[in-house]
C-alpha cells in the first residue's frame, strides 16, 4: 500500500514513510492510494480478540513492516489496556456505548497513540535516527501522547495546550511527566492556535527536516488507522447486525473520519452522527455545504472546542472524488475568508452522515439523566454525544455511541453535574499534589521554533 497527499504532490510514500513525515511536505494530509473492501470478510473477524483484529486491518494499509514485527507492536500497545476486551460494550438503555477510556491515560486516543508511539520506536530504532515530536492538544492527545513517548530513546516530544483551557486533571496527566524529553508547553490562546501554530512550523520545510519533526496529532495517518479498528469491535460485539449507526462526538473530525474509512471498507454503518458542542463548524457544513469559521466558545467540552478540523480535508477529498486541485482552491479559499462552500441538491450534503449540536445545558442534564435513570457516569464529550443520538435514534437500527473519555477527568463538570456524586479513578487521585513542568508561551512561531532549538 502507497499513500499520497490531498494536496496532490506528494506521492508513493511507504507506510513508515507515511508515518515519519506526518504533514505531507505539500502542505496537504496523507491517505492511503486506495481503500480495501473487506466486507466478504467479516465473518471471520467475528470472534477475534481485539489485536487481532487490529491486525487484520492494519496490515491491509502496512505492508513495510513484517508480520511478526506488526503483530508484536500491536501487542505491546494494547497490553497496556486495563479491559480484556480494550474497547468493551455497554448496553444502557436504548444506547450501546462504546467504553474507549480503558488505556493508560483514560481516553480514546490511547488507542492510536500507545500504537503510534511504538511505531515510531520501531521505525526509529530500525533506521538508528531521531525525532522530534510537535504536538498540539485540546486535552486528551497530550496526555496520551507523552504515554506514548515517555522516556523512549531518540524521541523529544513538544505538546502544545491552550493555557487554563484543559481541565485541571488533564493538565496534571501531561505536566505531571517530568522525563527529561517530555516538554509541556501553555500556549495564551485556543486550541485553533495552538493547531495553527503546528501547521505552520510544520510547512517550513526546512526548520522540518533539520530538526527532524514528526506528529502525533491526526494529521498522522496512523492515528486514524489505529482507530478504524474499533468500529469493527463495536460491530463484533453487537453480534455482527445488518446495519448499525454510530454518534460520534467530535471536533477535529479524526473520530468520525475513522468510521467513515470503516464504512468505505465494508463495514455496514447505515449513518455516521456527528455530535458537536456550540462550536458548530461541523454540523453546519453538513446541513449546509458551507464550511465557515466562528468565534471559538469555551465550554463543558473542552476537547471539542475547535472551529477548524484539521482531517476534514481528507474527508473533502473523497467528496471531491480525490481531485487534488478542488481541494486545494477549497481549503486556500477557506483559510484566507474563513469561509468556502460546497454546492449540493439534496436536503442534506451527504446522506451518510447526520449533525447536530448541543448546549452546555443538554450537556448537564445529559450526565444527570443517565447516573439517575441508570446509575452509569458519563464525561461532557461522551454526554455531547448521548444527547444527539438520542434525537435521532431510529429504533430499528442499533445505535452505538462512542464514550471517548473517563468522567473523572472533568471533576470540575462532573461537581456541577451531579453535586455530592465522588468521581474519582486511582490513576488520577495519584497525580495530585504532584510537581509539574511546564513553560507558558505566547502563540509565536519563532518562539516554539527557538524552544525547540534549545532543547536539543
Amino acid at each position: 500500500m502507497k499513500y499520497q497527499s490531498t494536496r496532490g504532490k506528494v506521492s508513493q510514500l511507504t507506510f513508515k514513510q507515511a508515518v515519519m513525515m506526518g504533514l505531507a511536505s505539500d502542505g496537504g494530509l496523507l491517505l492511503p492510494e486506495s481503500i480495501p473492501d473487506v466486507s466478504q470478510c467479516l465473518p471471520e473477524f467475528k470472534n477475534l480478540t481485539y489485536a487481532q483484529l487490529a491486525y487484520e486491518v492494519m496490515s491491509l494499509y502496512i505492508t513495510d513492516i513484517e508480520e511478526s514485527e506488526l503483530k508484536a507492536i500491536i501487542n505491546k500497545s494494547y497490553a497496556t489496556f486495563s479491559h480484556p476486551d480494550i474497547v468493551p460494550l455497554r448496553t444502557i438503555g436504548d444506547i450501546n456505548i462504546l467504553e474507549l477510556f480503558h488505556g493508560p491515560t483514560l481516553a480514546f486516543k490511547d488507542v492510536a497513540l500507545q500504537f503510534l508511539g511504538n511505531v515510531f520506536e520501531h521505525i526509529l530504532k530500525e533506521s538508528g535516527s531521531r525525532v522530534n515530536i510537535l504536538g498540539a492538544t485540546s486535552g486528551d492527545t497530550g496526555s496520551a501522547a507523552i504515554a506514548g513517548v515517555r522516556g523512549k530513546d531518540n524521541i523529544d516530544v513538544y505538546i502544545m495546550f491552550p493555557e487554563g483551557k484543559t481541565s485541571p486533571l488533564q493538565e496534571l496527566q501531561m505536566t505531571s511527566v517530568l522525563d527529561a524529553n517530555v516538554h509541556n508547553i501553555g500556549i495564551n490562546g485556543s486550541f485553533d492556535d495552538c493547531q495553527s501554530l503546528l501547521k505552520t512550523i510544520f510547512s517550513d520545510l526546512e526548520f522540518k527536516d533539520s530538526y527532524q519533526l514528526a506528529a502525533v496529532n491526526s494529521v498522522n495517518w496512523a492515528r486514524v488507522l489505529a482507530q478504524v479498528v474499533y468500529y469493527f469491535s463495536a460491530y463484533n460485539q453487537l453480534g455482527q447486525p445488518k446495519k448499525f449507526d454510530v454518534c460520534v462526538p467530535t471536533g477535529n473530525f479524526g473520530n468520525v473520519l475513522a468510521g467513515y474509512i470503516a464504512k468505505q471498507m465494508g463495514l455496514p454503518i447505515a449513518r455516521l452522527i456527528i455530535a458537536t458542542n456550540s462550536n458548530d463548524i461541523l454540523a453546519r457544513f453538513f446541513r449546509t455545504g458551507i464550511y465557515e469559521r466562528g468565534d471559538v466558545n469555551f465550554t463543558h467540552s473542552p476537547a471539542m472546542d475547535i472551529q477548524v478540523a484539521s482531517n476534514f480535508e481528507r474527508y473533502l477529498f473523497y467528496k471531491l472524488d480525490q481531485n487534488a486541485e478542488k481541494l486545494t482552491e477549497f481549503m486556500k479559499k477557506f483559510s484566507e475568508t474563513g469561509r468556502a462552500e460546497l454546492r449540493f441538491n439534496s436536503e442534506r450534503f451527504d446522506r451518510d452522515f447526520v449533525a447536530a449540536s448541543v448546549s452546555n445545558e443538554e450537556t448537564i442534564q445529559t450526565v444527570k439523566k443517565y447516573y439517575e435513570t441508570f446509575n452509569y457516569l458519563v464525561d461532557p464529550h461522551t454526554a455531547v454525544g448521548i444527547s444527539v443520538a438520542e434525537k435521532v435514534i431510529d429504533a430499528d437500527v442499533p445505535l452505538v455511541c462512542l464514550s471517548t473519555a473517563h468522567p473523572a477527568k472533568f471533576n470540575d463538570v462532573m461537581a456541577q453535574a451531579l453535586p455530592g456524586v465522588e468521581v474519582t479513578h486511582p490513576s488520577l487521585e495519584v497525580l495530585k499534589g504532584r510537581e509539574t513542568r511546564k513553560i507558558v508561551m505566547d502563540a509565536d512561531i519563532e518562539a516554539i521554533k527557538s524552544l525547540i532549538k534549545e532543547t536539543q
